[in-house]
This record gives C-alpha cells, structure tokens and sequence, in this order.
C-alpha cells in the first residue's frame, strides 16, 4: 500500500485508513512502536504488558536525566 505523508504543524504524518487501523486492532489514540530499519519503517501496535522492560528502563533512564532539575524540584 503507497500512502503520502500529509504536514502536521512543523511534522509529517500517515494517515491509516479505518480498515487498516481495524486489521490492528487499533483505536483512535492508540499508541504504537514504531521501529526503523535501514529504510523501512514499521509501525506495531503497543499492548502495555509486551513492553521491553531493557526499552522501559533506558527511556526512564532519559527522562530523568534530562528533568533531573524539576524532579529535585518536587522531591522537596
């Protein structure tokens, strides 16, 4: 399937067709993974309990590097 990126604000996005986004058991503000190889892109629905606990700890590891002022801000 061709489909053509449509400009979001200062992004791109792809609009899934409804049929599309019933064949993935998607709904409306679903989140999904998507992951780049070489190329190619491909988008999977997200079930909370298949999170990878290695992804999960390096994505918390970020956050909190990167809000390290505002969470001492709140832990006082």
């Amino acid at each position: 399937m061709i489909k053509q990126l449509t400009k979001v604000g200062n992004s791109s996005a792809v609009v899934l067709d409804k049929a599309i986004m019933e064949l993935l058991g998607l709904e409306e503000n679903a989140r999904i993974q998507l992951t780049v190889n070489g190329r190619s892109l491909t988008i999977s629905p997200v079930n909370p309990s298949e999170v990878d606990p290695e992804q999960f700890e390096k994505h918390l590891s970020d956050i909190v590097r990167e809000r390290r002022a505002v969470l001492r801000k709140l832990a006082r």
